[in-house]
């Protein structure tokens, strides 16, 4: 007999909405929405939050000559559930607390892919004064 296992909750969490992030964290949301495709540099992190003073993240748009873009339908709208890419970039600001993400890759509005900068626990641990 085969049992099949779930990886799915059986009470899976309500989703977040745009209106339970912080200002800043709405900002970032809606940044990635109004790049549509590109990439976000340089965002600096403070105690979990995106910093947008100086020095400000640099944004660049890719634009497809070929194609009319298509904004994101959430863009005009005041509050939506986010969907788990946002979940999870919103998940790697409290994992860096403080630091720079080097890269977010925007596609269709939504963050894809991010890079970070941080130290491996064996290099901090090596640098370390006894």
């Amino acid at each position: 007999m085969r049992v099949r296992l779930s990886t799915r909750p059986k009470h899976p969490m309500p989703a977040i909405r745009l209106s339970q992030l912080s200002e800043s964290r709405q900002m970032l949301v809606r940044l990635c929405q109004s790049v549509n495709f590109g990439q976000i540099h340089d965002l600096s992190v403070r105690d979990c939050e995106p910093i947008w003073q100086c020095p400000a993240p640099a944004v660049l748009v890719d634009i497809r000559l070929d194609v009319e873009a298509q904004p994101r339908d959430e863009i005009l709208t005041a509050d939506f559930a986010l969907g788990a890419e946002v979940t999870r970039l919103m998940a790697l600001l409290d994992k860096i607390e403080n630091g720079t993400i080097t890269k977010i890759e925007v596609r269709a509005g939504l963050p894809r892919r991010a890079m970070f900068e941080g130290r491996h626990a064996a290099t901090d641990r090596a640098t370390r004064p006894n």
